[in-house]
């Protein structure tokens, strides 16, 4: 199974790399044919703004951006796909949501049929999401945050394509001191990532 595991922090020491680097080391452990790819938004300077190539390639006038395209052979690879991210105002950060809007195209991840139905074209692909916050989790629940980033994210980015969302878990309470927790369940979703693959 080949993972590409999207990380989405400025920071090369944030818990949010730690996080995603070990999902990445439980991974390759689970499994000697595991493979992995890390795609650290940041650091490859991936630029979120959807711009007139954007457009003209929503309406199906122009090819993907080289940008757009080399992202879409990276998918086009993969079996998983793992995004590790720290939530902002209850989503992504701009940079993940800019990646997505930018990458998940039409004719390509989706495509709007004559007839009005969509066709879901990423039912290849198994969605991990991983989010750290620093609320806890009686606020989420309290002001239904958890359920509006399920249907915002699992349901209408996601199940729009047909991927299918394996693991949807919030690390919270990560400025906390819980980082060592957040570490172990970490290795637990990379071992189940990994696992799937020998199943």
């Amino acid at each position: 199974m080949h993972s590409v595991i999207v990380v989405a922090h400025p920071e090369p020491g944030s818990l949010t790399h730690a996080v995603s680097n070990r999902i990445g080391d439980a991974i390759l452990a689970a499994s000697n044919g595991n493979t992995i790819e890390v795609a650290d938004l940041a650091a490859e300077g991936f630029d979120p703004r959807f711009n007139p190539a954007d457009n003209a390639l929503f309406r199906q006038t122009a090819a993907p951006p080289a940008d757009v395209a080399a992202e879409h052979a990276r998918l086009d690879r993969a079996d998983a796909l793992v995004l590790v991210y720290p939530l902002y105002w209850w989503s992504f950060p701009a940079l993940l949501k800019g990646w997505i809007d930018r990458v998940f195209t039409q004719g390509w991840a989706y495509a709007d049929g004559a007839d009005g139905k969509v066709a879901k074209k990423l039912q290849h692909l198994q969605v991990h999401l991983v989010g750290l916050g620093g609320a806890d989790a009686g606020m989420i629940e309290r002001r239904g945050y958890g359920t509006a980033m399920k249907t915002q994210i699992d349901m209408g980015i996601f199940d729009y394509c047909g991927a299918r969302v394996q693991s949807s878990t919030l690390m919270l309470e990560s400025d906390s001191g819980t980082a060592q927790a957040h570490l172990h369940t970490a290795a637990g979703i990379g071992r189940t990532i990994g696992a799937s693959a020998a199943a």
